[in-house]
């Protein structure tokens, strides 16, 4: 008791805050009566999100701290990653709050908040891991919550096909990333990170170095799932397509942040400064770093190149979704051109949190009120609601790129980080340039359904207050961060640093 009470519980307050809302959610779900209106558990899911949100400001400017013998880690990259996965999440929750399919979902609505408050929880566990086991129960509280998430949807077929191939590739990754694991355990005789790096400082063994490869390259493989990066992403479209369309949209954003979360964690953290050849002339990321610049590289290709023939509004968002993977990729196989490690995939994932989340508020509303996920249901909607329209047009702008928007800043932060990089990344940058361009045919197909497609019905549009609050919040990030940019960078230089604790 007295070894218990001498841990620094603060650190945990979020989590705990979490945690104890999605119980409170699972009891009220069990016990209310059937004809009680389960929306109102998402105000519920909101106060307990904004809470942990508040609290977590409030550890901000605080030394490290670690605990349960260095397995939970708070320090300046888990606050700031935990900062997204809230704000994400928030946004997410009111899209449910607004989601009401054809065939309804009052059954089942509350079984929905709960979950997903699970694995947000397995997601901010693994923001403050220090340790391969606090790692891998986070990433299995995350993956099982989603698996569950994607079926949702009982009586719809294309959602238990979602779910079905959900969790067989998520299986099949998860087994690759924990061989991968057992390489590192096995190799170091611990699963404590800091433990591990400071143990492969000194190996120049060539034998020793071609296994810790062998365990880089598993564990790159099962994360390479986890994000939907080519040639790994094959689930991603029937999933994205098949789950209600909250739970795309928390796949696209807060899986894959939490996603670049653990990469960050495993993969950086361990390998940025063991040695790569027998002399420790390069160190392993330098030396093997063109691997994950090819990933980034056909990810990048695959998904704007395979959008172009899609005519279903969420399968064209799944590859756009793997598109914008292999952009944070670059980011991450340039190291961020050195100064800027995680400031460059930081900005452009709180981007991509605004621009993708608004799109989706736009294509739930869409969806659900016609039954259709055709990009023709697009057609002028300027003439319907030309509000909606506009703000639907300033999310495709972000995510093709264009000035003026957070997304141009994020791209243009990750190619000028890959030119900057020593030796420079000139071939990757170019690629992510040219399939930008490719992404223009794409996203501007989108604004030409409506601006100048003829509407099949002239019924205005209402917005649900959720919806409207996501979108209202989303635009005016985007705008926001792209005509301003220093305004998060500068909030991020000046509670976090250069984020040196990380590597402690």
């Amino acid at each position: 008791m007295e070894t218990m009470l001498s841990y620094d519980w603060g650190a945990m307050t979020p989590e705990f805050i979490i945690f104890g809302t999605a119980v409170l959610l699972s009891i009220f779900d069990l016990f209310a009566p059937k004809q009680f209106n389960r929306r109102l558990l998402a105000l519920l899911g909101l106060t307990g999100i904004i809470l942990a949100f508040v609290s977590l400001l409030s550890l901000m400017g605080q030394e490290t701290i670690s605990i349960l013998y260095d397995t939970f880690k708070l320090d300046s990259f888990a606050i700031a990653f935990k900062l997204l996965l809230l704000a994400g999440s928030a946004l997410v929750i009111l899209l449910a709050h607004s989601y009401e399919p054809k065939e309804g979902m009052q059954e089942y609505r509350g079984e929905f908040y709960y979950l997903f408050l699970a694995a947000l929880l397995g997601a901010m566990i693994m923001s403050s891991s220090g340790d391969l086991i606090t790692l891998f129960v986070g990433l299995e509280l995350l993956s099982i919550s989603s698996y569950i998430l994607a079926g949702m949807r009982k009586k719809n077929l294309q959602s238990n096909e979602s779910a079905m191939k959900y969790i067989i590739n998520g299986g099949i990754s998860t087994a690759v990333t924990l061989f991968g694991m057992s390489y590192l355990y096995g190799l170091t005789g611990t699963t404590n990170l800091k433990e591990m790096s400071e143990g492969m400082v000194g190996v120049f063994d060539s034998q020793f170095q071609y296994l810790f490869g062998l365990a880089f390259f598993m564990i790159l493989v099962g994360l390479s799932f986890k994000i939907a990066a080519a040639p790994f992403h094959m689930w991603a479209p029937d999933v994205y397509q098949g789950a209600p369309t909250p739970v795309t949209a928390f796949l696209s954003v807060i899986s894959k942040t939490a996603g670049f979360v653990i990469i960050y964690r495993i993969l950086i953290s361990l390998y940025i400064t063991a040695p790569g050849d027998s002399i420790g002339a390069l160190t392993f990321l330098e030396k093997n770093g063109v691997y994950l610049a090819f990933i980034a590289g056909i990810t990048m290709i695959t998904g704007n190149v395979i959008a172009l023939r899609q005519r279903n509004i969420k399968r064209l968002f799944a590859y756009s979704s793997i598109a914008q993977a292999g952009y944070v990729l670059v980011a991450v196989a340039t190291l961020g051109g050195g100064a800027f490690l995680f400031d460059t995939v930081w900005f452009y994932l709180l981007a991509y949190l605004l621009m993708n989340l608004g799109a989706l508020a736009v294509i739930q509303l869409l969806t659900d009120r016609s039954g259709s996920e055709d990009v023709s249901e697009f057609s002028g909607l300027y003439k319907r609601s030309p509000v909606l329209s506009v703000t639907m047009a300033i999310f495709i702008l972000s995510l093709a790129g264009i000035p003026g928007t957070a997304g141009f800043i994020g791209k243009l932060n990750i190619i000028l980080g890959a030119f900057a990089a020593e030796p420079g990344h000139y071939v990757l940058a170019s690629i992510m340039m040219g399939v930008t361009v490719v992404s223009y045919f794409y996203y501007f197909g989108i604004m030409t359904q409506m601006f100048f497609r003829p509407s099949a019905t002239n019924e205005k549009m209402k917005v649900p207050g959720g919806i409207a609050v996501v979108l209202t919040v989303c635009a005016a990030g985007t705008v926001l961060f792209g005509i301003a940019p220093n305004l998060p960078l500068d909030f991020l230089h000046g509670h976090f640093g250069d984020f040196s604790d990380f590597f402690e």
